[in-house]
């Protein structure tokens, strides 16, 4: 499997580009829809308590039907979504926040990401909480059907009052955004297989009811890791699912039968959790 950097390459490389011109600010509950062929996008403010430590907005993109973006990990092709906000008024930090992903397979293989439409739910940091902050987002997102169109767009919103005309959508998506919790308690465990190979093989046993649809993400320590997406494996017993995935997709220079630590993300029916890991 090729690292994340070759896999952006390759996808930029084979694709058009659409740029969206930015919206202006405004204190509203949304900036105006930004536009293109294939998708569109806009800030949103959610419903916020005077005095908080962080405001909660969003950024939603909104997809032509057949149309798909990617999560912060796309799996075997893609380019996932970059977030700026340098500029901003009265901003000390922002915190991106991802839904739980679907798994779509093609002829180009598996990738992981949103149909339809995506809110990203974002915690808005202030310098000074007294003041309105100003968000000025640029975001580099692929909207994707056969081919992948990489998009620029410029989004910008003032966060002056409560908000909340789209909190209702915004809590929801804040709802699917995975849940940190131990291995222990998501009744996880990781292990090599077959440590004798160049790719060891990851054995995977988790906590879920027989039958029930499952999606496992897992991630690298950093985002040059490209691993391939663990693949149900037959053998478990009542109360428990198997998966498997090679130790493939490594950076440069990292032993895949040494020690590190690894992200699986979770997903079952509509809840979603984070599970950080170490494999000795």
């Amino acid at each position: 499997m090729e690292n994340s950097s070759n896999r952006i390459g390759v996808t930029l490389a084979a694709c058009g580009v659409a740029l969206m011109l930015g919206a202006p600010a405004r204190a509203a509950d949304a900036s105006p829809w930004v536009e293109d062929s294939y998708s569109a996008i806009r800030l949103i403010a959610g419903a916020n308590k005077s005095g908080a430590e962080s405001l909660r907005a969003g950024i939603e993109i909104k997809m032509q039907p057949g149309w798909h973006t990617y999560w912060r990990y796309p799996g075997d092709s893609g380019v996932p979504p970059r977030f700026s906000f340098s500029g901003s008024d009265n901003l000390a930090a922002v915190q991106v926040l991802f839904p739980a992903p679907h798994a779509f397979t093609d002829e180009a293989g598996t990738t992981i990401g949103y149909k339809g439409s995506v809110i990203f739910p974002l915690r808005v940091f202030p310098r000074q909480k007294d003041k309105p902050v100003t968000l000025r987002g640029k975001i580099d997102y692929a909207a994707c059907e056969k081919l992948c169109v990489p998009v620029e767009a410029s989004v910008e919103l003032t966060l002056a009052g409560a908000g909340g005309a789209d909190n209702a959508a915004l809590a929801a998506a804040e709802a699917r955004v995975p849940q940190p919790v131990s291995a222990l308690d998501a009744g996880l465990t990781a292990r090599r297989a077959n440590d004798d190979k160049r790719k060891p093989l990851v054995f995977v046993d988790l906590a879920a009811p027989t039958g029930q649809p499952v999606g496992l993400f897992v991630e690298g320590p950093t985002t040059e890791w490209a691993l391939p997406i663990p693949k149900p494996a037959q053998g478990a017993p009542p109360g428990r699912q198997h998966f498997s995935f090679e130790l493939d997709g490594l950076p440069s220079g990292v032993d895949p039968k040494g020690p590190f630590e690894l992200t699986f993300t979770i997903v079952k029916g509509g809840s979603a959790t984070e599970v950080k890991t170490h494999l000795d």
